[in-house]
């Protein structure tokens, strides 16, 4: 039984998904346009008309219905179909947290508090199911490498993205490297990183919308002659640009909120693999 047999089969939107972005690097501008807005705002797509989405993406109609076209479909709203399984708890996550709960409650009977966690856990469950089937090996394991080669490893994440990064120093601290995480507590970031050194690693976090201090950092890194490593949720996302080595991860949305399970799995499953590899090198 080969290594993959016991993997759940992809879904057909994570299987468009990896084709636009297999196909991307050769897609025409106006196309990478709509591939990059279909990659980064799939929460949206159920919901918007083919007007909204063109208007989002700076094209014209015809050109989205091209691009599904492109990818196998009839128009755009056979594509759309893909993005429509449970949109009534799918909110867009730019929603305040009151308003997601509002919404939550006017498309459901009202819930227990359990039935509430039984759905969420059942959400997240579901997402680490999706995670087992889709992790790209090849950047999993050359992150592991950039980590094992590093003299001094660097983190950050901002916002909901701040408690990946920090378990992630928390963790970090048990093994020999030098490591440091960036925060913006008095907006000293900037200072932060005149200690980085060529050939140092960068570990950052984001997901949309993307935080500005996150791609910000990295870049000033990238200069500096860091190598980077992104935990994010799209190749097509913006920090995925510099990066050597990118972990990809959809969270699962119920209730208009994104689960952290996923994300947080992702990153207790790289540092196990990366003691284990330093534990062998040590023998």
């Amino acid at each position: 039984m080969n290594a993959t047999s016991s993997q759940p089969s992809l879904s057909a939107e994570q299987r468009l998904l990896n084709d636009i972005s297999a196909q991307y690097p050769n897609l025409s501008r106006q196309l990478k346009l709509i591939g990059k807005y279909v990659e980064t705002h799939r929460e949206h797509l159920a919901i918007e008309g083919i007007q909204e989405v063109a208007a989002a993406c700076g094209v014209q109609p015809s050109a989205v219905v091209r691009f599904a076209k492109h990818f196998g479909f009839t128009g755009f709203t056979e594509m759309q179909k893909l993005f429509r399984e449970a949109i009534s708890l799918q909110i867009a996550p730019g929603r305040n947290y009151q308003a997601r709960i509002r919404d939550a409650i006017k498309v459901n009977d009202p819930l227990a508090s359990t039935d509430i966690a039984r759905q969420f856990l059942g959400g997240s469950i579901a997402g680490m199911q999706e995670l087992l089937g889709t992790l790209d090996r090849s950047d999993f394991d050359q992150a592991v490498e950039l980590l094992a080669g590093a003299d001094s490893i660097w983190l950050v994440g901002m916002r909901r993205s701040f408690s990946i990064a920090s378990y992630l120093d928390y963790a970090l601290q048990h093994t020999d490297k030098r490591v440091a995480l960036i925060g913006a507590l008095g907006g000293m970031q900037e200072g932060q990183l005149r200690s980085l050194r060529k050939g140092d690693v960068l570990l950052a976090i984001s997901f949309a919308p993307y935080a500005p201090e996150t791609l910000a950092i990295a870049e000033a890194a990238s200069q500096r002659g860091a190598r980077i490593i992104a935990l994010t949720d799209s190749r097509l996302s913006p920090l995925a640009e510099q990066a050597e080595a990118v972990l990809c991860v959809q969270e699962n949305i119920s209730f208009g909120f994104r689960s952290l399970t996923s994300a947080i799995g992702l990153a207790q499953s790289l540092f196990i693999a990366l003691a284990y590899r330093l534990e062998l090198d040590g023998q």
